[in-house]
């Protein structure tokens, strides 16, 4: 054989198996079978990214121009790496197979209408950081085994029907982003992971008082959402102490009573309160206007009653006061009316005198004298 032909031989040689090595491995392709087998093929518009997935081509080759058009990204190594659906309704289960895809970085399958359990099997993709199935019709507890996932950054469950969290959640060491928000959780968060950003719990039926436990450790946590829950007792000083916070919203609860520290770290980045529909007495709390930066809060239609202390007019850092739907008396300070300033929100439903109607904090119109009456022990005017 001339040394030419053989140069060409080894040629074909190399690029055969080079083809060979570009073709993603069975398990990928395994798994991705088993993922789309597992959805109803009657939810796969044609013109969806499932319906342009055809298992007689690699799904990794590009360019993708008639198959896998959409819906799956692959590494250099033709790994799949990613796999985040269109919304097109696409209804189903998730296959547990869907763990042969060990290299998933992203799983994507928000706004559509799966159902039944998370696969405890999500466990075995080591390399997972972002997993999306909010909008869904997921049921069930999240499984204990997903909390093994430690390169897990973001996890959205949302718009969900999941009844459950494991007592191993903290264990979620990298994750960063945590919403449940519109699910059917019941009773108190377990302990949360320690190195949270966001935490969103809107609209469950969470519990019972905020523990301490739960929040042991946030260091880093900027966010909480929690409204819209059955959460009642106190709010304590030491959650307005979690060193990194800077908006909470725990409106439309059962709480009856907060306390605010009395000492404020100077650097707080706290910005925005809403604790608005609760069961909150006493008086309103001073120390909410020594948190250097406020700029929102939120204490409308709770139970408050006495004057609004004088130090909320002069926070310059205060634009958005809503306090409207109490039983606060006596003059609003006239900071609040000045050419100079720049609050908005409400202070009507209440029974304050000269409140000015002039004035856009005014606009809504107080209690009744026989209600206000009522309210502080009086009898009512007959």
């Amino acid at each position: 054989m001339s040394k030419s032909r053989t140069s060409v031989f080894f040629f074909l040689f190399l690029f055969s198996l080079s083809s060979v090595q570009s073709i993603p491995p069975s398990s990928d392709i395994i798994a991705l079978q088993a993922f789309t087998a597992a959805i109803k093929p009657s939810s796969i518009p044609s013109y969806s990214c499932l319906g342009t997935w055809n298992f007689t081509t690699d799904p990794c080759s590009v360019p993708r121009v008639t198959h896998f058009t959409c819906g799956l990204s692959c590494s250099s190594g033709n790994r799949v790496t990613e796999l985040t659906l269109d919304p097109a309704g696409y209804t189903g289960t998730l296959s547990p197979l869907i763990s042969k895809l060990t290299q998933l970085v992203t799983l994507d399958l928000q706004n559509n209408n799966f159902y039944g359990p998370i696969p405890s099997s999500l466990s075995s993709l080591p390399n997972l950081k972002n997993l999306v199935l909010r909008l869904n019709s997921f049921s069930g507890s999240v499984p204990p085994s997903l909390t093994s996932l430690k390169s897990l950054l973001s996890l959205d469950i949302s718009h969900n029907l999941i009844s459950g969290l494991p007592n191993s959640m903290n264990e979620l060491t990298s994750l960063r982003r945590l919403d449940l928000s519109y699910n059917k959780l019941t009773g108190s968060l377990p302990k949360l992971p320690p190195n949270l950003l966001e935490l969103a719990a809107k609209a469950n039926s969470l519990s019972g008082s905020l523990l301490k436990s739960s929040f042991y450790g946030l260091n880093q946590l900027e966010v909480v959402e929690l409204s819209e829950n059955s959460l009642f007792g106190t709010i304590e000083t030491w959650f307005f102490q979690l060193p990194s916070l800077q908006q909470i919203d725990m409106a439309n609860n059962s709480f009856t009573l907060v306390k605010i520290p009395k000492v404020v770290d100077l650097n707080s980045d706290l910005v925005a309160v809403d604790l608005g529909f609760n069961k909150i007495e006493g008086y309103l709390p001073v120390n909410f206007a020594i948190f250097p930066r406020l700029s929102s809060l939120s204490l409308r239609y709770n139970k408050f009653r006495g004057p609004i202390p004088l130090q909320y007019s002069k926070k310059a850092t205060l634009k958005r006061l809503y306090l409207d739907g109490n039983f606060l008396n006596g003059s609003p300070p006239a900071g609040f009316f000045g050419r100079e300033t720049s609050v908005t929100g409400s202070l009507g439903d209440n029974c304050l005198q000269k409140c000015p109607i002039s004035s856009q904090l005014c606009l809504k119109s107080q209690k009744s004298t026989s209600i206000c009456q009522q309210a502080y022990g009086g009898k009512p005017k007959s």
